[in-house]
């Protein structure tokens, strides 16, 4: 059985300990160097933990560990955690800048050890099953795709303010935190963005001054593609919708289905998926984390897909600084 360490047991660090205990395939362990919420992991979780990971690694014993603290510790913690030998699970972002992506990239494979990016619309059946079908070429070449999604931040994160959201630097901004599921989740399925021309305001949050508003002119492998986001909009929704050559596909993530409307056809054909609780697309993640442990195939964002994702947040917080296209390298 696997034995994988949490370090970071904010909201999305519970869930995923709670996640991995509920596939049944692997121990679990938690980190964090905040004494109330260690103790909450072990009270509730039946956890044992460690309240450093210096102390945690010298106890030994682990082989996998998800990265689940702000992100601008991603990187340096998974230099440590390679170096003793740990398969990674990291947290999106995955880092706040490529500075450290080279020697990461090399430890990886001195290690060899497995590494995926928790962007869990890789989990989506509706996702995968919509990639799949553009991947068929049945609609030819994407052309064009858009994506308007939003929620009320506040109703779902209500402690916005006083956690890593607030702070560019701890990645936060609706950019870093919410887009960047959209934009790797879009690479994911019609390819990387070359080009990035990015507007973003602080409209409305209370309490912060990040951007929760945003629009972005994007190019992802020849396909036009535009980003429409709110953070104080009513509804929870997401929508994709990606035009081809003989056809178009769309996406509604809040109605977890997938749908195709050839040229020509009378309405739209979809595919849906009976309802989830929130908790089963993490579940699926672990799956995914634990198969690419034992060398099985898997779902999970690579760290290079990470890596391509990472340039688009940092690009587009750039336009916004500068106004100005920029072009992905």
């Amino acid at each position: 059985m696997h034995s994988v360490l949490i370090i970071g047991c904010g909201s999305i660090g519970e869930r995923h300990l709670r996640c991995f205990q509920k596939t049944g395939r692997c121990s679990v362990t938690a980190c964090d160097t905040n004494p109330a919420l260690l103790a909450d992991m072990k009270d509730r979780y039946a956890a044992p933990g460690f309240a450093t990971l210096d102390e945690a690694l010298a106890s030994g014993g682990f082989s996998a560990a998800v990265i689940c603290t702000p992100a601008h510790l991603h990187l340096p913690m998974a230099l440590k955690l390679l170096d003793a030998g740990l398969h990674l699970l990291i947290e999106k972002p995955l880092a706040l800048d490529t500075t450290l992506v080279p020697q990461v990239r090399e430890a990886i494979a001195r290690a060899d050890r497995f590494v995926g990016v928790a962007y869990v619309y890789h989990c989506m059946p509706w996702m995968v099953g919509a990639r799949e079908f553009l991947k068929s070429g049945e609609l030819g070449r994407v052309l064009h795709a858009s994506v308007v999604c939003g929620q009320h931040f506040p109703t779902f994160r209500p402690a916005y303010r006083d956690i890593y959201y607030a702070r560019h630097e701890h990645g936060g901004g609706a950019i870093q935190d919410a887009l960047t599921h959209i934009a790797n989740a879009v690479e994911w399925l019609i390819g990387p963005s070359s080009r990035v021309f990015c507007d973003a305001s602080h409209q409305m949050l209370e309490g912060v001054t990040v951007e929760d508003t945003v629009n972005v002119c994007a190019r992802h492998d020849g396909a036009l593609v535009s980003y429409a986001m709110t953070q104080f909009q009513a509804p929870n929704e997401v929508l994709f919708q990606f035009h081809g050559e003989r056809g178009s596909l769309k996406v509604e993530v809040h109605n977890r289905r997938w749908g195709v409307m050839h040229h020509g056809a009378d309405g739209w054909t979809w595919h849906e998926t009976p309802p989830l609780e929130r908790d089963d697309l993490f579940i699926t993640q672990a799956q995914a984390f634990l198969d690419g442990i034992e060398g099985l195939p898997s779902l999970l964002s690579t760290f290079d897909e990470g890596v391509q994702t990472l340039k688009f947040n940092h690009a587009a917080l750039h336009s916004v600084h500068v106004g100005m296209p920029i072009t992905i390298e």
